[in-house]
């Protein structure tokens, strides 16, 4: 049995103006319209947080503006459903998306805070109390204004691509998990070891004409397609099996060509290929090998990571990957098993790091950076019994829109199943949950 584990892409534009002029609340409120803010995580240095707008009025809402006031210290760092700007510590959300809101219905936006304190004051709703009393107030500031415009969740070049495991923890039927969440792409586990330097699923089964094939057939034949994971925590790895950068691109080239593959997973998290230069250096010689020899594969690699980020091993690997020349499209981290208490800041914080990481080395921008960030998580209980709630996975998913990151995956498919609460089992994910929700989420990267 495997240890559990972990694991795209929606591109969005970060632009930033500086302009001077007047910042003015709208003119008229809406008796009975109300905006309600909820701080949904703290980690100190930060937190996240979201307004819920309701109606309550007697008439639909074809747009809002909600403004605020941020304490001293305190600056927006990302936010999403909403376009924002900020003049000061004065905050202005304008719907994206979502202005339409019917009697009795409801909206929100989320955003992330950098600096510590108390929570907004001075609320308003369409220049309106978010109290819902109406009476309308207005400020005209002149001042120097940054416009931030937030990354809607339209569709990218990447996927949001769960993990399936074909051969444990009562494998679902991938169809049907299609047809009941809109998830279009799954990330197969595992390829291994099958002897030597040779590829076989789960390191057993043969590369094609099993199991394995029979369920990527199915998940092609309904619109659906595949990303195979070569690695894991457990079982015998090609990386340390396969003599050479060369042997090692020809093991991935037979599976890349059984398939007729677009991506390939490289998840190096046993130390035998982690914490190891002379098979990373193997690796990351195969990646580039591959991308050479298939024009448009995007590759992937996936790592563990502390709350800030990448550790020593990772960062050798990110290091070496620009030394070598590797051209890795996606880095992603598995953000769980990292002694965390606050897996939704914890992840953030993470995911922040390895931005910072990217950005550094290779001297992208943020938003190019992000591109470049992938998240893993675990739904429900890890290892080490750390809580990811379908809401810290909500939250995560919106996160990752927000900034544009590259991936967005978890382990796994065959655990998004309630039952079993308090247990870390492999066909549930020990929480109360409803059946394949974490997947319904993915779905909507």
């Amino acid at each position: 049995m495997k240890r559990f584990r972990w694991q795209f892409l929606t591109i969005g534009v970060a632009v930033a103006a500086v302009v001077g002029g007047v910042l003015a609340a709208p003119a008229s409120g809406a008796t009975g319209v109300t905006a309600a803010f909820a701080k949904t995580s703290d980690w100190g240095s930060g937190y996240e947080a979201k307004y819920t707008i309701t109606n309550g009025g007697t008439s639909a809402l074809s747009s809002w503006t909600v403004e605020f006031t941020l304490p001293s210290g305190q600056s927006i760092a990302s936010l999403w459903d909403g376009t924002y700007t900020a003049s000061g510590q004065n905050v202005t959300v304008k719907n994206s998306w979502n202005g339409s809101v019917g009697v009795g219905g409801s909206t929100s936006f989320g955003f992330t805070v950098r600096g510590s304190g108390g929570a907004p004051t001075n609320c308003k709703i369409n220049g309106a109390s978010c109290d819902g009393t109406g009476g309308p107030t207005t400020t005209t500031t002149t001042t120097t204004t940054t416009t931030t415009t937030s990354n809607p969740p339209l569709p990218g070049t990447g996927r949001g691509a769960p993990y399936l495991y074909v051969g444990w923890g009562n494998a679902q039927n991938p169809t049907q998990v299609m047809a009941q969440t809109g998830v279009k792409w799954f990330t197969l586990a595992f390829v291994l070891s099958g002897g030597g330097c040779t590829p076989a699923w789960d390191g057993q089964r043969a590369l094609t004409g099993g199991i394995d094939q029979q369920a990527i057939n199915a998940i092609r034949a309904a619109g659906g397609d595949i990303v195979p994971s070569f690695g894991g925590w457990s079982g015998n790895k090609l990386g340390p099996n396969c003599s050479s950068a060369e042997a090692l691109a020809g093991a991935y080239q037979q599976v890349i060509s059984a398939y007729n593959l677009k991506a390939i997973d490289i998840d190096i998290e046993n130390s035998d290929e982690f914490e190891n230069a002379v098979v990373q250096d193997r690796i990351l010689g195969a990646l580039k090998i591959v991308k050479q020899n298939n024009p448009g594969l995007q590759t992937i690699v996936t790592i563990g990571t502390s709350k800030t980020g990448p550790e020593y091993w990772g960062n050798r690997l990110i290091d070496q990957s620009k030394a070598l020349g590797a051209n890795i499209d996606v880095f992603t981290l598995m953000p769980f098993n990292f002694a965390s208490t606050n897996v939704r800041a914890d992840t953030i914080g993470a995911a922040t790091g390895l931005k910072n990481k990217l950005r550094s080395t290779f001297g992208w921008s943020d938003a190019e950076a992000f591109k470049h960030v992938g998240i893993s998580g675990m739904n429900g209980l890890s290892d080490q019994r750390e809580l990811t709630t379908v809401d810290d996975w909500t939250a995560i998913t919106n996160w990752s829109k927000s900034n544009g990151l590259g991936r967005l995956a978890f382990w796994s498919v065959n655990r998004d199943r309630g039952g079993c609460d308090g247990q870390v089992a492999a066909h549930c994910s020990g929480i109360p949950q409803a059946e394949l929700a974490f997947t319904k989420i993915t779905a909507g990267f």
